[in-house]
């Protein structure tokens, strides 16, 4: 028994000069892991007739309607694509996109990069994230919405101009009375010289000044503006700066009646041999009073910064600030997407090696800088990119935010398609060859981005 399993085998039989196959001589079958080719093509079949339907005809379609004039009828080759690069308003439209896609994807990966740098060292990271993450559920033309009255120019219903207002009216007064004008005439002692109102002639401490003031709308009156009073004697140089008009008529030109109004929040400054002495604001009835002015004769001057109208904040809506206000919404949009990316991968960063680093000495901003950026860089690339195609296809929040009025100075490439086409150019030779030169806009940046996915994936 022990020769027998321990001995030489007895070598394999053989069959017409052969011999036979054994087990370790059979060739492995080769088995394919997952369904068959041909059950994957009966599941595909669908998919792929709704994508030939779906996008690779639009795009065959839009190539060769391209090449035709508004009504089809008539071949012009590359004309409409010429018309691109030759016509005013659309250069504008390029020049607006080039914008879009230079300063929104950066602000936006830089503040996703930000955001989920910090929100890692506070503990309400998580309610944080919820908040800047919220507009992702706002639709684009929802956002649209909300941002035109962000953007109103009146302070009472505009947020971003209730905040300018409110900042600046901490530091200095918004009080303006545009179009008024002193009253003049031989006993009056003002004159108006150059935008401001100034006294005729220098005058002393212990003189009252009366500066009368007309040509003041009822609305700008401010409701604060109490009855005018006389200023009281004093050893300092003080006066009285009111609205010298009696409604339904009466009263005395250049002297303070009862139902005359002083004009409160005006800048009145002090000024002897052309220098600016003092400072003093006028009070709810119009009086002013400079405290500790040395001694001797002074020019009375009301600015001309009293007779500008009130700050109201920025234009944001006007065309200089459209494309930056719009660009705003769009960063409100999709910071929170940038964040809940780069967080992620923020998180797959072995923590040893930011540790090791700090061991060693490093800086905070050092291990930010040549740690956490070098390794989050693919999921930056990938934010970076995809906000370059978001920003290639806007098309909702210029539409919704730009008045009319100002369309053309925010146009996009995709807005003008829209509107050549269908918004009443009626030109769709026109809209697509603006579509597939979009189309072409898009692809090197979606190339990009699948080339980088498969490379992850490997």
């Amino acid at each position: 028994m022990t020769e027998r399993l321990n001995g030489p085998q007895d070598p394999p039989a053989t069959i017409a000069g052969g011999s036979v196959p054994g087990p370790a001589d059979t060739p492995r079958k080769q088995r394919r892991l997952g369904p068959s080719p041909t059950v994957a093509i009966v599941f595909l079949l669908p998919a792929a007739v709704l994508l030939g339907i779906w996008v690779v005809y639009p795009i065959v379609y839009s190539i060769f309607r391209s090449l035709f004039d508004a009504t089809g009828s008539g071949f012009v080759g590359l004309g409409n694509y010429l018309t691109i690069f030759t016509d005013g308003s659309m250069l504008t439209t390029i020049r607006n996109n080039l914008i879009w896609v230079v300063v929104a994807p950066i602000v936006v990966t830089t503040l996703g990069l930000i955001f989920a740098v910090l929100t890692e060292r506070i503990k309400w990271a998580t309610a944080f994230k919820l908040i800047v993450f919220m507009p992702m559920a706002v639709s684009l033309m929802a956002a649209g919405v909300i941002f035109r009255l962000v953007y109103d120019e009146d302070p009472d219903k505009g947020v971003a101009n209730a905040i300018l207002t409110t900042v600046h009216d901490t530091f200095s007064s918004s009080q303006g009375y545009p179009e008024a004008r002193p009253r003049e005439g031989d006993q009056s002692q003002v004159a108006a010289q150059s935008g401001a109102v100034v006294t005729k002639q220098p005058v002393q401490a212990g003189q009252p000044v009366l500066v009368p003031i007309v040509g003041i709308k009822p609305e700008i009156m401010p409701g604060s503006a109490a009855p005018a009073k006389a200023a009281p004697p004093g050893n300092d140089l003080s006066g009285t700066v009111w609205f010298d008009f009696t409604a339904g008529g009466g009263g005395k030109n250049g002297a303070i009646d009862g139902s005359e109004k002083g004009l409160p929040g005006m800048t009145v400054e002090a000024v002897k041999d052309g220098q600016v002495a003092g400072t003093a604001t006028t009070a709810e009835d119009g009086t002013f009073r400079f405290d500790g002015l040395p001694a001797g004769a002074y020019v009375v001057r009301l600015p001309q910064s009293n007779f500008q109208a009130a700050y109201h904040g920025l234009t944001w809506l006007g065309p200089t600030l459209i494309t930056p206000a719009i660009i705003g919404a769009f960063v409100w949009v999709w910071a929170g997407f940038a964040m809940v990316l780069i967080a992620a991968g923020l998180a797959a960063i072995p923590r040893d090696a930011l540790e090791a680093a700090r061991i060693d000495g490093a800086t905070e901003w050092q291990v930010f800088r040549r740690i956490t950026v070098p390794l989050l860089s693919p999921v930056l690339l990938v934010v970076f990119v995809t906000m370059i195609i978001n920003t290639l296809k806007v098309f909702d929040l210029v539409f919704i935010i730009a008045p009319p009025s100002v369309q053309p100075q925010s146009n996009v490439i995709a807005l003008e398609m829209w509107r050549v086409s269908f918004g009443g150019g009626n030109n769709q030779g026109l809209g697509s060859a603006l579509a597939i030169f979009l189309l072409i806009l898009v692809l090197p940046f979606m190339i990009m981005n699948i080339r980088r996915f498969r490379r992850d994936e490997s």
